[in-house]
């Protein structure tokens, strides 16, 4: 077997693991967990849960406020990557929900299920503001956690389109951090390979390096808007 029919194969099994993971979800009982799940997933819709927080974090000096806006240029960031590139070129079909034993789902959304844009979006707000703001670092990304495992758990995505989703949202959390702190995309590969982090970077004789508020210039973009809308 050549290498590209053992990838080919691989990718297969991969999505009947992830079918059969959905299916065992799907058909264990948790009436209990149901009703919070589906709140928790709803209170996400068009990143709202995450824009909340960063509202509250404006409140409470200016590191918190500069963490906020980076957060919220990180959910801009992935709305795009995710809803204008990926979903397009994936197109992959929602789970038909069709036989399980929830007492509560969320709607199903009619955009492509991979990747989830609420993992992706939960993922790049936690990732930029817990880097910044090491304090919320561990209860950010659980509520992640929380929010991406709600979209298996009601039925509107798999469990491959949640990772993908997290993933990303990591990863463009990650690389928005560095461009608000100053440093280039260099220093984060640096960063990412020696596994510590590095000091931000001199502004340059020319000119400062990226600021913050360059940023989050899209967030008085019309497309902000329309990004955040297409959020699931």
């Amino acid at each position: 077997m050549s290498a590209a029919e053992t990838l080919r194969q691989a990718g297969r099994e991969l999505v009947v693991l992830d079918r059969a993971v959905y299916d065992a979800v799907h058909a264990t009982p948790s009436p209990t967990l149901d009703h919070a799940l589906a709140r928790i997933s709803h209170a996400a819709d068009h990143s709202r849960l995450w824009v909340s927080i960063a509202l509250g974090m404006s409140l409470l000096g200016e590191r918190p406020r500069r963490a906020a806006l980076t957060g919220l240029a990180a959910l801009g960031a992935t709305s795009a990557i995710v809803n204008l590139a990926v979903k397009p070129v994936f197109r992959r079909e929602r789970p038909l929900r069709l036989e399980t034993v929830r007492t509560h789902v969320v709607t199903m959304p009619r955009s492509a299920s991979y990747p989830s844009g609420h993992a992706a979006s939960a993922f790049a707000f936690s990732t930029a503001v817990g880097t910044a703001v090491p304090q919320l670092d561990s209860a950010l990304r659980a509520l992640a956690t929380v929010v991406a495992y709600s979209r298996v758990h009601t039925g509107v995505h798999f469990p491959g389109d949640v990772v993908a989703g997290a993933t990303i949202g990591a990863g463009v959390g990650a690389v928005v951090h560095h461009l608000a702190e100053g440093r280039t995309l260099g220093h984060l590969a640096a960063s990412v390979a020696s596994g510590s982090p590095v000091p931000s970077a001199p502004a340059s004789p020319s000119g400062p390096a990226v600021s913050l508020a360059k940023v989050t210039d899209t967030c008085s973009k019309p497309l902000w808007r329309v990004l955040f809308a297409a959020s699931v």
